[in-house]
C-alpha cells in the first residue's frame, strides 16, 4: 500500500493554461489537473480500486454484464484499463501493492484522485478486516468525499469464499467498526454470474450486485451536481488562497517601501542636523580676525620650530578631523562606509565614502568655511553623502527585496486573472 505522500500523486496540469497559477501555488498542481479533467469530461467516471487479487476486474465485468476486463489469479492489470458502458467510463486500476516499484500504485491513485467521479473501494472478505494502509487510504477518500462530493462506495467482495454466513458477518462487522458510518456493499461476483447463467433470480439477488447497482445509479445521478460543486470549491479555494497570498505580498511591499522611505528620511534629517551642528562649531574655528596664518609657509630655519603657522594648521586640522570623525560615525550607523565595487581602486585605504566626498587635500580656513559654514557647501555634502547612501549595500539589498515583493504581487495578480469564473473550469 502506498504511503501518505502517494494519496494525491503529483500530476502535470496543463502548463500553458495554469502557468501563472502554478508559479504562485505549485502545490495546487493536482487540483489544477483535476479541473482540466473536469473541463474535458463527458461521461461519469467510476474507478475500482483495491489491493491485488481482491476481485476488482471480476466485479466490473458483472456490473457491465460482459467480460470487458481481464481476470486472472496472477498480476494482470498493470495499467489503467478502461471501458465505456451505459454512458459511464469504467476504470479498472492496477492492484495496490502488486509491484515492488510502486508504479501500479501510482497509476491506481492517479485514477482515483484525478479521473474519478465515483470510487468503488474493493476489499476481499477472505482477507478479514482492513489493514492499516487500506484504512489510511479510505480515510483520505472519505474526507475527500465530504469536501468535494465525489462518492466512495465500499465493496466487500468474494463473499462466497467465506465459510458460512457467521464468518462473513464477523468480517463485515469488523470492517464496519473500522469505518463507522460508511455503508458496506457485500457482493459475490461468482454468485451473480451463476445466477444469470442459470436463470436463478434468487441467487442474483443474494449476490449483492443488484443492491450495489442501485447505489451506483443513485450516485451517478448526483455526479453533475458534484462536479459543479467541486469546480466551485477548487476555484474558490485557490482564489481565496491567492487572495491571502496577495494581501501578504501587498503588506510586505508596503512595509518595505515604508522602511525605505523612513530610512532615507532618517538619513537626510540626521545628516542635515549634523552638518548644521558641525557648521556652528566651525564658525568659532574660522571666525578669527586677520589673515589665515595656516597659509604662511615655513622657512628652512623654522622646520623644527613651533610657529604661529604650524599652530594654526594644527588647530584647523584638529577641527576638521573632529568633523570627519563625527560624519564617519554617522555614515557608519546608516551602513555607508565603503565604495561600490565599480568605484574601488587598488589602494584600499582610498576606497571609502569619506575620501570620495571629502578628498585627501589639506584643508584651510576658507575650505572649512565653504564646506561647513555656508549653506551651498553643506548642501553639496548632503547630496554627495546621500548619493552613496543610496549605493550602500543595505539600501541595495532593500531595493532588491522591494523588487522581489513587487514581482510577487504582480505574479499573484496574474494568477488571479488566470482563474476562470466558478462555472467554467
Amino acid at each position: 500500500m502506498p504511503d501518505a505522500s502517494l494519496r494525491q500523486p503529483a500530476t502535470r496540469a496543463h502548463p500553458a493554461r495554469w502557468r501563472d497559477v502554478l508559479y504562485v501555488l505549485p502545490h495546487r498542481d493536482g487540483d489544477l489537473a483535476r479541473l482540466d479533467e473536469l473541463a474535458a469530461a463527458d461521461a461519469p467516471v467510476v474507478t475500482v480500486i483495491g489491493k491485488y487479487n481482491h476481485g476488482k476486474s471480476r466485479l466490473l465485468n458483472e456490473l457491465m454484464r460482459r467480460d470487458a476486463f481481464a481476470v486472472a489469479d496472477r498480476r494482470q492489470t498493470i495499467q489503467l484499463a478502461e471501458c465505456r458502458h451505459a454512458g459511464v467510463r469504467w476504470l479498472d486500476a492496477p492492484g495496490l501493492d502488486a509491484d515492488v516499484a510502486g508504479e501500479d500504485d501510482r497509476h491506481a491513485l492517479r485514477a482515483v484522485w484525478l479521473s474519478s467521479d465515483i470510487r468503488l473501494f474493493v476489499h476481499a472478505a477472505r482477507e478479514g478486516e482492513l489493514d492499516a494502509a487500506e484504512r489510511t487510504l479510505l480515510e483520505a477518500l472519505r474526507a475527500d468525499s465530504q469536501r468535494t462530493g465525489r462518492e466512495t462506495l465500499i465493496v466487500v467482495t468474494q463473499a462466497d469464499q467465506m465459510e458460512g454466513d457467521d464468518a462473513l458477518g464477523r468480517v463485515v462487522s469488523a470492517i464496519a467498526d473500522q469505518v463507522p458510518g460508511a455503508g458496506l456493499h457485500v457482493v459475490s461476483s461468482t454468485r451473480h454470474r451463476r445466477g444469470l447463467e442459470d436463470g436463478k433470480t434468487l441467487l442474483v439477488q443474494r449476490s449483492g450486485i443488484p443492491e450495489l447497482e442501485r447505489a451506483l445509479t443513485d450516485a451517478l445521478a448526483r455526479v453533475p451536481a458534484a462536479r459543479a460543486h467541486e469546480i466551485s470549491l477548487l476555484l474558490g479555494e485557490m482564489r481565496a488562497e491567492l487572495g491571502s497570498v496577495r494581501r501578504a505580498a501587498a503588506e510586505t511591499l508596503a512595509s518595505l517601501r515604508q522602511q525605505q522611505e523612513a530610512q532615507r528620511h532618517a538619513f537626510d534629517d540626521g545628516l542635515k542636523a549634523l552638518l548644521a551642528a558641525i557648521g556652528q562649531d566651525m564658525e568659532e574655528v574660522v571666525a578669527l580676525p586677520g589673515p589665515d596664518l595656516a597659509l604662511v609657509a615655513d622657512t628652512g630655519r623654522e622646520r623644527y620650530a613651533t610657529t604661529a603657522a604650524k599652530l594654526e594648521r594644527a588647530r584647523i586640522q584638529v577641527a576638521y578631523s573632529r568633523a570627519c570623525i563625527r560624519l564617519d560615525g554617522f555614515l557608519a550607523g546608516h551602513g555607508v562606509s565603503g565604495l561600490p565595487q565599480e568605484q574601488q581602486t587598488a589602494a584600499g585605504s582610498l576606497n571609502t565614502v569619506m575620501v570620495a566626498v571629502m578628498g585627501v587635500s589639506v584643508k584651510f580656513r576658507a575650505d572649512l568655511r565653504r564646506m561647513f559654514c555656508e549653506a551651498p557647501g553643506r548642501a553639496r555634502l548632503q547630496a554627495a553623502f546621500a548619493h552613496y547612501f543610496e549605493l550602500s549595500r543595505s539600501q541595495a539589498a532593500l531595493r532588491d527585496r522591494i523588487t522581489e515583493a513587487a514581482a510577487a504581487l504582480d505574479a499573484t495578480d496574474r494568477a488571479l486573472a488566470a482563474l476562470p469564473p466558478d462555472a467554467a473550469p
